[in-house]
């Protein structure tokens, strides 16, 4: 089966791998865990590249390196009620579909969406980030 590549703002299950992991040497993510997509783009070969932040019960190390999630959001996507924050200081990259995209148990990839304006926040946060510390990006595929 064939599946549709997620858009920006859809949340999806995803095998996560953190960017302190890969430095140390690490190629799987160790937690299948919610991640939001916050780019998507096609290349002129035709791939498909997303871009993924993680969602974490784990506060930011500081405000400018995520955002909580508001707990209506939370529940209209199905994720627990306790506070989580996606991490705008880091993200991984790979080609769609990948091999580390999860099934929920509805058999589906994909929670729903984040709210348009949570979206843009996110974006706004992870560039602000990028242009201050450099972008910590962990490519889980490599593009030709």
């Amino acid at each position: 089966m064939v599946l549709k590549a997620p858009e920006p703002g859809q949340v999806i299950h995803y095998a996560y791998l953190w960017w302190n992991e890969a430095r140390r040497g690490r190629t799987e993510g160790a937690k299948d865990r919610p991640c939001a997509v916050v780019l998507t783009r096609t290349t002129q070969a035709g791939e498909t590249w997303i871009y993924v932040l993680p969602i974490t019960h784990s506060p930011p190390n500081t405000p400018e390196e995520g955002i909580e999630i508001p707990l209506a959001t939370k529940r209209r996507l199905g994720l627990d009620q306790d506070r989580s924050w996606v991490i705008t200081s880091e993200l991984n990259r790979f080609s769609w579909p990948g091999t580390d995209i999860r099934p929920l148990p509805t058999g589906e990839y994909s929670y729903g969406m984040l709210p348009g304006k949570l979206l843009r926040a996110l974006l706004d946060q992870a560039i602000a980030q990028a242009k201050r510390t450099g972008s910590r990006a962990v490519d889980r595929d490599s593009p030709d």
